[in-house]
């Protein structure tokens, strides 16, 4: 087996697990390696795509620059309120879960992640907004033994994340391949394919199929670039800077 070929059903093996209804939302998250260590963990736990809402309506561009490699694996929907990507979530059946220390918060183990589900994570300083918290349909505290209340954010996120990570391969939801064929053959073509992908999307082309090894099996069009010399899968990703981010 080719290096390609190998990198190919890597890919596709990666894209199986990936989960449509288990995503994260992060309102205002400020912090660049919060955010990328955030994504980090969606990855890792098959998260299919994230939702964002920057800190500074109309800069978008922290969240561009910010998660490395994991950008190209985890998809980013940038809203303007978190009203709005909640009302969003809703509308597609998400329920959605706030990690938020308050009087009736329940343990974070206590939810059913196996039903479609947004995590909800604040800003580092102020946590969940009150607008938001009004929204929301659970309220989820992680236990603590010592003296601090709160963990980092994307440390809770990662407590968050797993929990449903192990809720849904108990029950099952990891065994095969729960994506959309049409979204999954799409994808599938993005990563394997990212250069001569993004060619046939300025054009607005139809990608071509491809064969059980990911090889191109369509003849292209005048101009497209050759197949080939394609970004390799990374066994570890480091945020911009080349340094992991504690």
């Amino acid at each position: 087996m080719t290096p390609s070929t190998r990198r190919f059903h890597r890919l596709k093996a990666t894209l199986d697990r990936r989960q449509p209804d288990l995503t994260v939302l992060m309102d205002q998250v400020n912090k660049g390696h919060n955010v990328s260590a955030i994504l980090r963990n969606c990855d890792a736990v098959g998260v299919m795509g994230t939702h964002v809402v920057p800190p500074d309506r109309g800069r978008f561009d922290i969240f561009h620059h910010t998660s490395g490699g994991t950008a190209k694996w985890v998809g980013v929907t940038v809203h303007r309120t978190v009203e709005e990507a909640i009302e969003g979530l809703n509308e597609e059946g998400f329920q959605v879960v706030a990690a938020h220390l308050s009087p009736g918060a329940s343990d974070y183990r206590s939810i059913d992640y196996t039903r479609p589900t947004a995590i909800l994570m604040g800003a580092e300083l102020h946590g969940v907004s009150d607008s938001a918290l009004a929204l929301v349909d659970h309220e989820v505290v992680i236990p603590m033994r010592g003296m601090v209340q709160s963990l980092n954010v994307s440390v809770a996120t990662a407590l968050l994340l797993f929990e449903a990570m192990r809720q849904r391969e108990e029950a099952g939801m990891y065994d095969v391949s729960r994506l959309d064929p049409e979204v999954y053959a799409r994808t599938l073509f993005q990563w394997a394919h990212p250069r001569l992908a993004r060619w046939y999307d300025e054009r607005r082309l139809p990608y071509p199929r491809m064969d059980a090894d990911g090889q191109v099996t369509e003849p292209f069009p005048s101009g497209a670039p050759a197949p080939g010399e394609e970004e390799e899968v990374e066994d570890s990703v480091t945020p911009s800077g080349g340094a992991p981010h504690r």
